[in-house]
């Protein structure tokens, strides 16, 4: 089943048409986009800027020891970062999203929340993180369910960490990080934000 329609009508069921979109192809992997979205914000918040990849779900991630990989059965997913628009060159994080959606096909990487996905390098230019952290799926963009015996396709939102927050959450896991930030406030969609207080 070509999963990548109904996964598009999900997508702008939820954030409306995109706005602009971006192609991306590496050797050996199916294509994949990047959707744009930009949203006004209420009251006096500032408007955010929302990027989802599409293809990433075309086909189900195998775990990398598992002798043959099923075609059909294994979860699928897709990715989504949001942030505030204006304050960085954030269109640059295209191809990087691009990267970490490929992952599964190109290294065998299966992405599940809690997990740490890092580019090697900035996700924008002048950017302060080359790694995410992947949160739990089913809120902006609810899960999709697929006929028997596919998986549904899950969009999992990417929260940016700084250096300092991803070697603390190799120590301390990922619940302990996103209670960092949520004890301390942190506003996780400003591109520009510096590391959460992480002793004491």
């Amino acid at each position: 089943m070509d999963v990548r329609g109904p996964v598009e009508e999900q997508l702008t069921s939820a954030l409306g048409e995109p706005e602009a979109r971006a192609s991306v192809t590496f050797l050996g992997t199916d294509r994949i986009e990047v959707l744009r979205w930009i949203t006004a914000g209420t009251g006096p918040e500032p408007p955010v800027v929302r990027y989802a990849t599409l293809g990433m779900s075309a086909a189900p991630m195998a775990d990398p020891t598992a002798g043959v990989a099923d075609p059909d059965r294994g979860p699928r997913a897709e990715l989504l970062l949001t942030l505030r628009a204006g304050r960085a060159g954030t269109d640059q994080v295209l191809r990087p999203l691009a990267v970490l959606a490929a992952a599964p096909q190109v290294e065998g990487v299966v992405v599940a929340p809690g997990a740490s996905l890092d580019v090697g390098s900035p996700l924008w230019p002048g950017a302060p993180y080359t790694s995410v952290l992947v949160g739990a799926s089913g809120g902006l963009v609810p899960d999709l369910v697929l006929p028997t015996p596919l998986d549904p396709v899950r969009f999992f939102p990417l929260l940016p960490m700084t250096p300092n927050e991803a070697a603390w959450k190799r120590v301390h896991g990922s619940e302990a990080l996103e209670e960092r930030w949520l004890t301390h406030g942190t506003d996780l969609r400003d591109p520009g934000r510096i590391s959460v207080p992480l002793t004491g």
